[in-house]
């Protein structure tokens, strides 16, 4: 299976136990409500998946896990987050054995490399591999910024097909476009501008709070590219508060409590985070419980036929 790299990519979670083993049964469970929901893809062991705490025989049970319940429907794309140029390779060729189907590159973990080293870190894993690749561009959180003469020297790389663009700038998604036209497809990574990245013809949407409201998620993304614009408003002007967990530092136990909220998972995360306390998880419980108590009724998205319909306008 090939990825369009478009669509609602779910940044999946690492769902644990109590005592910081993996919940299979529960991670397999959300999985199957983002498949329900109509999701394009899944993420595996990124940020919000606690890539950091994983080993890489958890990595392999976990990509094994999603591919078997996704059956061959949607793509399952592991993410790759080193220090070491030599360990993201071995990863790479990993996750094709495995049988990933795409892979998600972060730039060097630790070390701030610089423009040379970045492109020729991201160069040296494209070629190592025939798996089709999505940058993660996001400079606030990791400190290295792709920039477009960087992404001028990886167009060049054919297995370079996608940028997750994090810079929280959504003026990034037209200069994208006036620079590469459709050479690279651009999915938002931030949910607090998504909405607005996909008006501005950004492809996808990797999202976090998808894992907990995967419905929303979709119906957000189905509506506007169909040019149902009014109601996609709708849906995420109450969404916004949610959103908004996810770009805090917490938002690993941020978007864990919203799923253990909503039935699709738990709070337990592994060390060196710790389950919320206190003020603070009673603060971010009433904020919940709140959009709950205020959750819309969803139109038929699932029913949008994307094909059929105009691009989306901006209003």
């Amino acid at each position: 299976m090939g990825i369009q790299w478009k669509g609602v990519f779910p940044a999946i979670t690492t769902k644990f136990t109590k005592r910081e083993i993996l919940d299979i049964d529960l991670f397999s469970k959300n999985i199957q409500a983002q498949i329900a929901a109509g999701v394009d893809g899944l993420v595996v062991g990124g940020t919000l998946g606690e890539a950091s705490v994983l080993t890489l025989e958890e990595k392999e049970i976990l990509i094994k896990t999603a591919l078997d319940i996704a059956s061959g429907k949607i793509p399952v794309v592991l993410n790759i987050a080193e220090g070491a140029t030599a360990e993201a390779v071995k990863q790479a060729e990993l996750a094709d054995k495995w049988g990933a189907k795409g892979l998600m590159l972060l730039p060097p973990m630790r070390y701030r490399s610089d423009d040379r080293e970045t492109v020729t870190y991201f160069k040296t894993i494209a070629a190592a591999t025939n798996l089709p690749v999505m940058l993660y561009n996001n400079p606030i959180d990791y400190k290295i910024e792709i920039t477009l003469d960087m992404l001028e020297q990886l167009a060049a790389s054919p297995t370079i097909q996608a940028v997750k663009e994090s810079t929280r700038d959504v003026t990034n998604v037209t200069r994208i476009i006036n620079r590469f036209g459709d050479r690279f497809k651009i999915l938002c990574g931030v949910d607090t501008i998504a909405m607005e990245e996909l008006l501005l013809g950004a492809h996808g949407w990797v999202a976090g709070l998808v894992c907990a409201f995967p419905g929303e998620t979709v119906a957000i993304y189905r509506l506007v590219k169909a040019g149902r614009i009014e109601e996609a408003k709708k849906i995420y002007r109450w969404f916004m508060p949610l959103l908004e967990l996810d770009i805090h530092p917490k938002l690993v136990q941020y978007i864990k409590l919203c799923e253990s909220e909503t039935g699709l998972g738990s709070e337990y995360v592994r060390a060196p985070r710790l389950v919320l306390a206190g003020e603070e998880r009673e603060a971010i419980l009433r904020l919940i419980r709140t959009a709950l108590a205020n959750r819309p009724e969803l139109p038929d998205y699932l029913s949008i036929d994307l094909s059929k319909q105009p691009k989306p306008a901006l209003v």
